[in-house]
């Protein structure tokens, strides 16, 4: 009987062995495909910086200008959301446009802000970038690239990480925007708050750390997104079968990424 339960626990700590070394090797050659991208970014930027240039633009607008409807439907719900249900507690705590103030920079400033903007980014671009470079090694697209002497690290992945990154750091910033608005319209309507007070009290709020924390989670969760997306897509062989199946984990692993990155900062930060 002790034999079995040791086999078990043995067997359970050698499972739990292989998931950890699976995980490191895969953070070990994203670190590598963005060690690459930005190596060639700097080799070969006289080259074809003008193509790089117009691809990241291009990447640029299809993750940030085009996802904006999505984020400001999104932002103004959550500063909704969040003003009715700490606007409900007012009336039984002492402070209470203290309170509000301090439930908006807490939720969407420091957390749920820059983490939403990544999944609204994940959901759109991530899966069309994993599916786009899928479909052009299926298409022998960048057998192509390649044979006509073109870096594919350095026209491929490093203008999408440059534009997503960019894309995020924008986006998580005018989603907190919207979100505080929104928020002060609903403060306005039931907390009779005039604009000036929300202002002085927001300020009193913020801190230097929370809008750079805000800033450098939006840069960590768009690198992130690129590399995961990107490194899925580039791992297609040969069937078209494959491209649904590689946009899917590489959404699923940027998420769990994304997630687990946004506790490890925030235990870092603020512990």
């Amino acid at each position: 009987m002790e034999a079995a339960v040791s086999n078990r626990q043995w067997r359970a700590v050698e499972a739990l062995g292989r998931w950890l070394i699976t995980r490191l090797r895969y953070y070990l050659d994203l670190s590598s495909l963005l060690y690459l991208a930005f190596k060639e970014w700097a080799v070969e930027s006289p080259k074809g910086f003008p193509l790089v240039f117009e691809i990241t633009l291009r990447q640029i607008y299809f993750t940030g200008v085009q996802a904006l409807r999505a984020v400001t439907l999104v932002s103004l719900t959550l500063g909704t959301i969040v003003i009715v249900q700490s606007g409900s507690k007012v009336g039984v705590i002492a402070g209470g446009v203290d309170f509000v103030i301090s439930i908006l920079v807490l939720v969407i400033l420091r957390e749920v802000g820059p983490l939403l903007t990544a999944f609204i980014v994940i959901g759109r671009s991530g899966t069309a970038i994993a599916t786009e470079l899928g479909n052009m090694i299926v298409a022998k697209e960048m057998d192509a690239i390649v044979a006509m002497g073109i870096n594919p690290v350095y026209f491929i992945v490093t203008p999408r990480i440059l534009g997503v990154t960019l894309a995020v750091i924008f986006l998580s910033v005018y989603f907190n925007f919207i979100a505080l608005i929104g928020g002060f319209v609903i403060s306005k309507l039931t907390l009779t708050l005039t604009f000036d007070a929300f202002l002085r009290e927001l300020m009193d709020s913020l801190t230097v750390t929370d809008l750079g924390f805000g800033v450098l989670k939006s840069a960590i969760f768009g690198i992130l997104i690129a590399l995961t997306c990107t490194y899925h897509g580039l791992t297609v062989r040969l069937s078209p079968i494959e491209v649904p199946q590689v946009a899917t984990r590489g959404v699923v692993s940027a998420m769990l990424s994304c997630v687990i990155f946004n506790v490890l900062l925030t235990l870092m930060v603020y512990l």
